[in-house]
């Protein structure tokens, strides 16, 4: 995968649109605008079919890196099997 922005303009703009409409439905203020704090974080990934080994993954948040990296590494472990919810692990209470 390479590094750096959104491969195309066009990509870009559509990205951007449909994460502002996301932030809005899932954070919107009911008068148009988005709230703070925000109350759901999102991850819009983009790719092309058929070019992933060697290809590019665009990436869009409405959230700080770092808490996207977290929910990843999440997702991950649930799709993988070794996130304790999944392995039938009791998981206490915070």
């Amino acid at each position: 995968m390479t590094h750096g922005p959104v491969e195309s303009e066009d990509m870009s703009r559509t990205m951007n649109l449909i994460a502002h409409g996301l932030d809005q439905a899932f954070n919107g203020d009911g008068e148009g605008g988005i709230a703070d704090p925000k109350r759901i974080g999102f991850v819009l990934l983009t790719f092309k079919f058929g070019q992933l080994s060697g290809g590019r993954i665009n990436y869009l948040s409405n959230g700080a890196r770092n808490d996207v990296h977290v929910a990843l590494r999440e997702l991950l472990a649930r799709w993988e099997g070794r996130h304790p919810e999944e392995a039938g692990q009791h998981v206490p209470e915070q």
